[in-house]
């Protein structure tokens, strides 16, 4: 038996603001959007393929202290790629980790950025080289940029 990972749902608390920080950073499509008051998701992909839905059900900020996902890592072909969503990133306003990319670990050569979505959960856009060179984050554990 094998598993790939299909599409990720998201709580979102405000989805237009998500949506939008999404299409930005991301390039995506919406493929699908319900703005139904109570029923209210969007429907987020690339050349028609489903990547990411984002539901308006929660209110606050994602609880990092709590058991569930740590972050949401999304692969790019290049650090090329990776440089231009860490300056859409920044455009956005978002919060940005460790200063804009770094690399895996000492002598990586994959690495990317650590940031979050509007609603605090954490992203990551990295590419598996071009990152030789980079900083390495001083709290980083061996496979993760985050804390």
């Amino acid at each position: 038996m094998t598993f790939k990972t299909g599409h990720v749902g998201l709580n979102v608390s405000d989805l237009d603001r998500s949506r939008d920080f999404y299409l930005k950073i991301f390039g995506f499509e919406v493929l699908a959007e319900s703005g139904e008051a109570d029923r209210r998701y969007a429907f987020l992909g690339l050349d028609g393929t489903l990547v990411l839905t984002l539901w308006q059900q929660s209110e606050g900020r994602f609880a990092t202290g709590l058991p569930g996902l740590h972050h949401l890592s999304f692969q790019v072909p290049d650090i090329e790629t990776v440089r231009r969503a860490e300056d859409a990133i920044r455009e956005a306003g978002a919060t940005l980790h460790h200063g804009g990319v770094v690399a895996h670990r000492e002598g990586a050569s994959s690495g990317g950025v650590f940031f979050e979505d509007p609603d605090g959960i954490r992203l990551e856009i990295y590419a598996p080289t071009g990152a030789e060179g980079s900083p390495v984050p001083v709290a980083a554990a061996p496979t993760c940029g985050f804390f």
